[in-house]
């Protein structure tokens, strides 16, 4: 068998083309070799979302999300579905409104529309409004009627106050508390069908914004007295009026003309040494006389002149005050502790200082008055222990001692993080891989439910915990303080009716 060979028309073998088609081989390879060996980046799987329930409206009707988004009660009623407590499938549904006579149709259905607890008339949720006035829910009982009277169930229908009251109403700004009224006469009962105070009272009304505080009694003699939560006596009903502040075991009660601070046996500290008491701390109270605001202690001793237009008692013997239109920091002997440089100031339980700035900036301050940040505070989340700040476009986390903190930390429970380059913003995942590109003039963060909301061209849309985008960017919101999706659902303007539509406005 013949070798083979060249012929003689063939051009010659060109080594140095060989050499470099091998090199672009293994180049080739290793690039593909790399490639697979490089992390590829995948979408983050959904948020986990504990199942609750909210309130929608679309084409001028109510219904019941979940909050995946998913329908649980279509939009079919006239008036709002009322979801007291948003962990329970028991909504509460009204037909058949008049308003002029005030009469209406009260029900509860489960999450496939069947009537619960249908042995009453009417079921109803308890609504109260809060100190700031924002309605909340008893989230414990419902007030049902039967044959024109009224009681008190719990969800799980058990019967905690038998239908016997002509009455039965939220004690306004105090949970768990509510007045009955049987014969004429006024009583109160907790949320888990307790008596409290018999129905004896012309009328019942809160000590402070707290149950444990106590409650006003006003006997038919028109006199008042104070009945604490534990059904104790602690005022008899001879005084002629009992003003709503409490502190260290003392009362400002009117007896006849006098003014008074007393004790809770009675005994008077003061008699007529004041004109107007607006709160006792630490046996001191301020105090208030043609709108000059000032401290005595217990014992009628001047502590700070009444020289202040406003005084507020913060901590630890430290007063917010306000003179000349500015608010700063004093202490019990006047000493200036924060500059008088603010439009307002607020004292947080939590332990830190709110001091707004009139450029709309606020100063936030722990509690030896240094300032630790400034910016704008977009919330403070006592659940989950931070307070957000945006600070230059970007937001900041920080905890109740003003630490900054990482948003991993915070938000631990989130997929997507928002992130920031140049004016535009994205997402990154928690390993600090970019997900969403930075196409957005503006955004949020993921919120409970897993959605963030993004603006551009001055609209806003949504995307999922992956991602994705769920809702083109549509909406203006030009009315809302709080940017919030779930899936195609956003939330109304109305933060007190706390609904979600797609109504486009």
């Amino acid at each position: 068998m013949g070798k083979g060979r060249r012929y003689d028309g063939e051009p010659k073998l060109n080594k140095k083309k060989v050499v470099a088609a091998a090199l672009v081989l293994a180049v080739l390879i290793m690039i593909i070799i790399l490639m697979i060996k490089l992390p590829t980046v995948k979408r983050p799987q959904g948020k986990n979302v504990a199942n609750s329930y909210l309130t929608v409206y679309t084409n001028d009707k109510w219904g019941v999300i979940n909050s995946k988004g998913d329908t649980v009660i279509e939009a079919k009623y006239s008036e709002m579905v009322v979801i007291p407590d948003p962990t329970r499938e028991v909504f509460i549904c009204q037909e058949n409104v008049d308003v002029q006579n005030g009469t209406y149709t009260s029900f509860a259905i489960d999450k496939t529309g069947k009537k619960l607890f249908d042995t009453y008339d009417q079921v109803e949720a308890m609504q109260n409004i809060d100190s700031n006035g924002m309605v909340f829910y008893d989230t414990n009982v419902l007030k049902v009627q039967k044959d024109g009277k009224y009681g008190l169930i719990n969800f799980k229908g058990t019967e905690l106050i038998a239908p016997e009251y002509t009455s039965i109403t939220p004690l306004e700004k105090v949970s768990k508390s509510f007045v009955t009224e049987k014969d004429g006469k006024k009583g109160l009962v907790d949320s888990t069908g307790s008596i409290i105070i018999d129905n004896l009272y012309q009328e019942i009304k809160p000590l402070t914004d707290r149950y444990e505080d106590g409650y006003i009694v006003k006997d038919e003699n028109n006199q008042y007295g104070l009945i604490n939560y534990n059904k104790k006596q602690i005022l008899e009903c001879k005084y002629s009026e009992i003003k709503n502040i409490c502190g260290s075991d003392m009362y400002v009660v009117k007896e006849g003309e006098d003014l008074k601070l007393i004790t809770t046996d009675g005994e008077a500290k003061l008699t007529n040494k004041f004109k107007e008491a607006i709160s006792i701390d630490n046996s001191n109270i301020i105090v208030k006389d043609d709108n000059k605001y000032g401290v005595i202690s217990s014992e009628g001793e001047e502590i700070i002149a009444q020289e202040y237009e406003n005084l507020k008692y913060a901590f630890d013997g430290n007063y917010i005050a306000k003179k000349d239109g500015k608010y700063g920091i004093i202490d019990i002997s006047k000493q200036i502790l924060v500059n008088f440089e603010y439009e307002y100031i607020a004292y947080s339980s939590e332990g830190f200082i709110e001091a707004e700035k009139s450029d709309g900036q606020t100063d936030l301050l722990n509690n030896l008055f240094e300032v630790k940040t400034t910016g704008i505070i977009s919330e403070i989340n006592t659940k989950q222990g931070y307070i957000k700040v945006r600070k230059d476009g970007e937001y900041k986390y920080y905890n109740f001692k003003l630490e900054e903190k990482d948003i991993k930390d915070v938000l631990s429970t989130n997929t997507l993080f928002l992130s920031k380059k140049g004016d535009k913003y994205g997402f990154v995942n928690a390993n600090g891989i970019v997900v969403v590109d930075y196409l957005y003039d503006d955004a949020t963060e993921q919120n409970d439910y897993g959605y963030a909301g993004v603006k551009i061209g001055g609209k806003w849309g949504a995307i999922d915990s992956s991602g994705k985008v769920v809702v083109e960017p549509t909406y203006e919101f030009n009315q809302n303080t709080v940017i919030s999706f779930i899936n195609k659902w956003h939330l109304a303007p109305d933060l007190n009716a706390n609904y979600y539509t797609d109504i486009i406005e």
